[in-house]
């Protein structure tokens, strides 16, 4: 039972956005830009970096929504690795630049000062330009906070596995704009 009161038959930051209107929008804006702008990165490419960070913080309902998102972006080669990556099993199935990116993203899940040098220059030297860099962090940071969001208000987390492949294939055609009454 979510702490607040919200649309208790909406899933995770859907219930709270459509509660809370106001800051829909804004969110939403934020997020079409960071996943679906302009970027070095695809956008299947940063729909797993959201994944993967969400799986690191235990935010099932983000976690399960953009791998399903990342699966329908992804081209089919790409998306077989998705669940790897996300349960953090094998980085192997991504190339040397997601691979470095996604080791920025989790030492920016456990903190901004945790990001090194030597990452950074792993990254460029697999081919992430600063575009890519600066992405992956944001976005990373970003999804710490969504996460908090949805968790720390106890939103609903469904189990069955349907409503993330309807909330993934909806994202990944229509993005993030407009999208706060009934995902």
């Amino acid at each position: 039972m979510p702490y607040i009161d919200v649309t208790p038959e909406l899933p995770g930051i859907i219930s709270l956005l459509s509660a809370y209107p106001y800051i829909a929008g804004p969110l939403n804006a934020f997020t079409q830009q960071l996943l679906r702008g302009e970027s070095s990165l695809t956008p299947g490419e940063r729909e797993l970096i959201a994944a993967f960070v969400s799986g690191r913080n235990e935010c099932k309902f983000c976690m399960r929504a953009h791998t399903a998102v990342a699966k329908n972006l992804l081209p089919n080669d790409q998306s077989k690795s998705v669940d790897k990556v996300v349960n953090q099993s094998d980085f192997g199935t991504v190339d040397k630049k997601m691979q470095a990116l996604l080791d920025i993203a989790a030492s920016v899940q456990k903190g901004g000062k945790q990001v090194t040098r030597e990452q950074i220059d792993r990254a460029r030297f697999n081919g992430a330009d600063d575009r890519a860099i600066h992405d992956a962090v944001l976005i990373a940071a970003a999804f710490c906070m969504f996460n908090r969001y949805v968790d720390g208000l106890d939103t609903w987390t469904p189990e069955e596995p349907q409503i993330y492949e309807s909330i993934g294939t909806r994202l990944a055609a229509q993005g993030y704009v407009g999208t706060n009454k009934n995902q």
